[in-house]
């Protein structure tokens, strides 16, 4: 659920771990950082991560069609409208690795990669009215 310092636009909202070794990533987190980490019962078997009573991050598996990444933190960034991004990010000289899709109960997202090869992810909570 996106807090109110997560709605404005431009704001660093997410973060979220993919990685091969799931179980491995949340004894290291865990134990490193003091997160309280909970199972949420998707189809993607997604991990949140807590600072104190705060969620703060997510850690899920590496999905079939990003098979060969490496493990990576990404952030997201909220956007009004993460559907005009596209168009707007390559305007800018930038890529769309991944067109917004829905991410069911949370948002819409995508993929994208700056002229200078960095990747970020842009989203429109549904809750952000």
């Amino acid at each position: 659920m996106a807090t109110e310092a997560m709605k404005p636009h431009g704001a660093f909202s997410w973060n979220e771990l993919v990685t091969n070794d799931v179980p491995g990533a949340k004894a290291f987190y865990s134990e490193l950082l003091g997160w309280t980490l909970s199972d949420m019962e998707t189809n993607c078997g997604y991990t949140l991560a807590k600072a104190g009573e705060t969620e703060v991050a997510g850690i899920m598996a590496t999905p079939s069609e990003a098979q060969g990444m490496p493990p990576a933190w990404g952030a997201y960034v909220t956007v009004d409208d993460v559907d005009a991004m596209p168009a707007r990010v390559e305007a800018l000289g930038g890529k769309t690795i991944l067109p917004p899709r829905d991410i069911p109960d949370v948002g819409r997202f995508m993929v994208m990669q700056d002229p200078q090869g960095a990747v970020l992810m842009l989203i429109t909570y549904f809750n952000n009215k």
